[in-house]
């Protein structure tokens, strides 16, 4: 068995891990984004279909001094 072949590949795997390890963090992250972003749409769309079925709430203030 040659221990030099054995620490390079082992060196390799090793590597190779670490880079699909930072792969799928940025995979994460990027879908992390991805759904704040849709969630801030959502939030956005209900607001104005609430607005659309209901237009005349908060178009007047009445004050009285």
């Amino acid at each position: 068995m040659d221990i030099a072949a054995l620490s390079m590949g082992l060196s390799q795997m090793k590597v190779a891990q670490q880079t699909g390890i930072s792969v799928m963090k940025l995979a994460m992250d990027a879908a992390q984004g991805q759904t704040a972003e849709l969630a801030q749409m959502l939030e956005a769309g209900t607001q104005a279909m609430e607005a659309s079925v209901t237009p005349h709430l908060g178009a007047n203030i009445d004050v009285s001094v």
